[in-house]
């Protein structure tokens, strides 16, 4: 019972909360110890909220998770885990993390909240709403860049929560094709919205939101604000990995059909986790060693 409920709150996925420290890490302040161990605590106060919001959709998605080719072997859906237990689970694991927030502040506590409301929402209602479904998504990784930079004070720019957006959206985009391409006849079963979408439906979409993405980042390293922030002119540099790691993954979406779960292709994919990598270590050479 222990590993089917480990593996049903997904720790993998915990690398989407990795968004919280954006705030910290693009404003400079990731060599504050203080700083870095109160997001710490923001990232798992995500982790535990965004686990129970998983277990609630395991709940309400058991039935259709059946007519899934791999989601069919989840422990809700096929009997592994009680209804009921997962339900009590997913409360203590939501209450733990609201507490461990309002330790350490109120309007953190709220942010938190808010995420919470956002996915029951999404489970309730928005997932079946096409377009919104995707913006939820999105939404829901901004107020985790929101929830950082709050948490220790630090300003949340207009670019950083644009481009943020924009890339979730991107990636939810992304995870929308490789579902249709996957279930094909069988998408409705699984996942109703899927029939208001088509294969070509969204590779537009993600042909807008693609460019949007890769101009906002660009020009972020070009203004003149935030040359004059962190003093350097050389920020563009790193715009090479962000190309290299949104081709290679407009790659895996289209030549190999992946993109179910982009956390999983982040660390199964070599030269997407390179990129990654490269573009980490490139922007803290340039800002921190300037």
């Amino acid at each position: 019972m222990i590993a089917d409920i480990w593996k049903t709150m997904r720790p993998t996925h915990w690398l989407k909360n990795l968004f919280v420290f954006a705030p910290l890490f693009f404003s400079g302040s990731a060599t504050h110890p203080d700083k870095v161990a109160v997001v710490v605590v923001v990232f798992l106060c995500f982790g535990l909220m965004s686990s129970a919001v998983y277990l609630l959709n395991d709940i309400m998605d058991r039935e259709r998770d059946l007519n899934h080719p791999e989601k069919c072997l989840r422990a809700i859906a096929s009997g592994r885990l009680s209804v009921r237990f997962a339900a009590m689970f997913a409360a203590a694991l939501a209450l733990t993390s609201l507490s461990a927030a309002f330790a350490v502040s109120k309007p953190l506590t709220g942010i938190l909240a808010a995420y919470g409301l956002l996915n029951v929402t999404y489970s309730v209602w928005l997932k079946h709403v096409v377009i919104a479904d995707v913006f939820c998504i999105a939404v829901g990784f901004v107020l985790r860049v929101t929830a950082g930079g709050l948490a220790i004070n630090v300003e949340r720019t207009s670019w950083l929560i644009m481009a943020t957006f924009l890339l979730a959206l991107f990636l939810g985009l992304g995870k929308r094709r490789s579902e249709l391409l996957l279930l094909e006849e069988s998408s409705r079963a699984h996942r109703p919205i899927l029939e208001e979408y088509s294969p070509k439906l969204v590779d537009e979409l993600i042909s807008v939101v693609t460019p949007v993405t890769l101009v906002t980042y660009l020009l972020y390293t070009l203004d003149p604000e935030t040359i004059a922030r962190f003093g350097s002119k050389a920020l563009y540099y790193t715009g090479f990995f962000v190309v290299f790691g949104i081709f290679r993954y407009l790659y895996l979406i289209h030549q190999k059909n992946l993109g179910g779960s982009p956390t999983e292709l982040v660390v199964r994919d070599l030269p997407l986790a390179a990129a990654i990598i490269g573009w980490t270590i490139s922007f803290s050479l340039i800002v921190y060693l300037k």
